[in-house]
């Protein structure tokens, strides 16, 4: 997608940067910085180290490993303020540094995004208070992407839905409010979930508060943007199972294997070789090579994985044998008859050079993927996943799971399958999950009675209340409306299943999962490309839909049957303003933007599938994923897997 017009994101990463070295600046000499881990992914998506050390950073240490040195007077301490656990560290390395330097040291302690008064009590409680300078940097969305923002909170999903913290909705509304503050209200505001439906009344709430601010004087609470068509918010929640699948676009596939975080991921050097030095260049410690493991660059600064990403992971090794041919055919063209073309040639060798090295990485990255697609256990649970998205009788695959068990297939696989199931079908019956649960705890270890616990109190496992989910697809508007998704139902009437999608050429978003189409996307498209999604479910004689209907018209029995609240909130403007703007700027002809807000989490699949409904949109409106953060199924369930053990000494 291309940039936004409107909120453009390189400006958000050198507003950052900017703020972040000016913070630096302000202490004068060398200092030392000691970061909190979860940050320095963040923060080297738009700084780089050796831009650090040009501002005065000796060194960088971790907070988690309470090793800061006394080797500079300055010492620099940058963590998130919203929990306990930073400040006490910082607090305890403080003190250990105060008693055992000789130095005096003069500490700055900078709070992200925000100074908050469990900060404040903790440093007051532990005497160092008045030795500290305190700053904030405002630190919100950060682009990972041109088309996507990121909170970068890992833990969102944990604290929504295990915890029931709040932070991570009320972090998103101030984000969504810098938003509003600098290129005017969000016209419209639409959403499914409770979670949403929070942050929907918070922003309206910011919204009031800023206007009774004598010190505001800006006037967005009086004008809707001119460059933004609406925002879309949606809970997690709504949607469990779509991120438990596993993800078969190129990028899902990389996460689901080696991971991806901050647009990186680590490989072992046997699978990739090398990496060239200018992917090794200007990181941070964090970025280095680790062992015999490299970090390699995930972003469309790499121009043949722009092209692959979003594509499904069966047809990769097809786009990379024509690139392959293509370099081939170039190299052989490479013989110049005049010193012009010459000169031609030599300027395009570092391009085709850095194609080449990228194209060998994803080669073998593509090699390593295939010997995990063709495995046994990989073939077994995409099956098992399939035949539940499908609607078979779940019971029917109890053999499968119990069998993936007995082999000791890792857990998370396990979790994710059982969860799977629970979404789909309303709860497992409850022998079947009494059953599950006594053969884990035999193959797994005992600790995982907690585990269990928790991923019963996020909702993800559930015994089955009532057969009435199951056995009535078509039941609309029941006592059991809004407190579970009903996916039988909408399997029908959103046409979540389609059964002949074409991977090559994709015509539908169910491509990214070779033929389920996520939720969350076809709740967007049901907003965005309602005409498209009627002609999809009813046959294109039903599409008769006008093109001026807003939010869930002519899909309210669809949404009644997911879980949580409804919402379509428009924000309006004083009257006077808005007809004034109207006549000096005209309301015509311009690309407005669409905001879609995931709370809790978005996986790459969901990225892909809303960059495919982009696609189909270019010329009419463009789509800005915003998120918590980036997520994956061992992501969802390990929120909840306990990683003590019971016995250890």
């Amino acid at each position: 997608m291309a940039p936004h017009p409107g909120i453009d994101p390189d400006q958000i990463k050198e507003k950052a940067r900017k703020d972040l070295l000016d913070l630096l600046e302000s202490v004068r000499g060398k200092k030392n910085l000691v970061i909190e881990k979860s940050l320095a992914g963040p923060i080297g998506i738009f700084v780089k180290f050796s831009t650090l050390q040009d501002h005065g950073v000796d060194k960088v240490f971790f907070l988690e490993n309470d090793n800061v040195d006394a080797s500079q007077k300055n010492v620099i301490f940058l963590a998130r303020g919203e929990k306990a656990n930073q400040p006490i560290a910082i607090t305890e390395q403080i003190q250990r540094l105060q008693k055992n330097s000789s130095i005096e040291h003069e500490f700055l302690i900078i709070w992200v995004p925000r100074r908050t008064l469990v900060c404040n009590k903790i440093l007051e409680e532990a005497g160092v208070l008045g030795d500290v300078s305190v700053e904030e940097f405002v630190l919100h969305f950060i682009p990972l992407e041109q088309d996507l923002l990121s909170l970068c909170l890992e833990d969102s999903f944990k604290d929504l839905y295990l915890r029931k913290d709040p932070t991570s909705t009320f972090l998103a509304a101030q984000a969504l409010m810098g938003i509003q503050q600098t290129h005017g209200l969000f016209p419209r505001i639409i959403g499914k979930g409770d979670n949403a439906n929070r942050l929907m009344e918070l922003l309206l709430r910011m919204r009031v508060e800023a206007a009774a601010d004598d010190n505001n004087t800006s006037k967005f609470g009086l004008m809707p943007s001119a460059t933004i068509e609406s925002l879309i918010i949606i809970d997690r929640e709504i949607d469990f199972a779509t991120p438990l699948l596993t993800q078969l676009t190129y990028e899902g596939l990389i996460e689901e294997m080696f991971g991806i975080s901050y647009n990186q991921t680590e490989i072992h050097s046997s699978i990739v070789g090398q990496a060239s030095g200018t992917q090794q260049s200007g990181k941070s410690p964090a970025a280095t090579q680790q062992g015999l493991k490299q970090k390699i660059q995930l972003d469309s600064s790499d121009k043949l994985y722009e092209q692959l990403r979003d594509a499904n992971g069966a047809i990769v090794d097809n786009l990379l044998n024509k690139v392959a041919r293509r370099l081939q055919s170039d190299m052989k063209n490479r013989h110049a008859e005049s010193i012009s073309e010459l000169r031609d040639f030599v300027g395009k060798l570092p391009g085709y050079q850095s194609e080449q090295q990228s194209l060998k990485i994803h080669i073998n990255l593509t090699e390593e993927i295939m010997k995990n697609t063709q495995s046994d256990i990989f073939r077994r649970t995409l099956e098992v996943q399939q035949n539940l998205y499908d609607g078979s009788d779940p019971s029917s695959q109890h053999d499968t799971l119990e069998e993936l068990i007995s082999r000791s297939v890792p857990l998370p696989t396990i979790l994710r399958l059982l969860c799977l199931e629970s979404c789909i079908s309303g709860g497992l019956r409850q022998k079947d999950l009494d059953n599950f649960k006594r053969l884990i705890l035999h193959a797994y270890g005992y600790q995982h009675l907690l585990t269990l616990s928790a991923l019963e109190k996020i909702g993800l496992l559930q015994t089955r209340a009532s057969a009435g989910v199951l056995t009535n697809p078509l039941a609309v508007g029941t006592a059991q409306e809004n407190t579970k998704t009903n996916y039988n139902y909408l399997r029908k009437v959103l046409r979540l299943v389609v059964d002949e999608v074409n991977e090559q050429n994709p015509n539908d978003i169910a491509y990214v999962y070779s033929g389920y189409a996520p939720l969350t996307v076809r709740l967007v498209q049901a907003i965005l490309q309602k005409q498209y999604l009627l002609a999809l479910t009813k046959g294109a004689s039903a599409a008769n839909i006008s093109t001026a209907a807003h939010g869930w018209q002519g899909f309210e029995d669809a949404a009644r049957n997911v879980k949580g609240t409804t919402f379509n909130k428009i924000q309006k403007g004083e009257e006077q303003v808005v007809k004034a703007r109207h006549m000096l700027a005209g309301t015509g002809g311009k690309v407005k933007t669409v905001v879609v807000m995931f709370l809790g989490g978005v996986t790459f699949t969901e990225i892909a599938a809303l960059r495919f409904v982009a696609k189909g949109e270019e010329g009419r409106r463009r789509i800005l994923v915003c998120t918590t953060d980036v997520m994956g199924g061992n992501g969802v369930v390990g929120a909840a897997i306990e990683k003590g053990s019971f016995g250890e000494v």
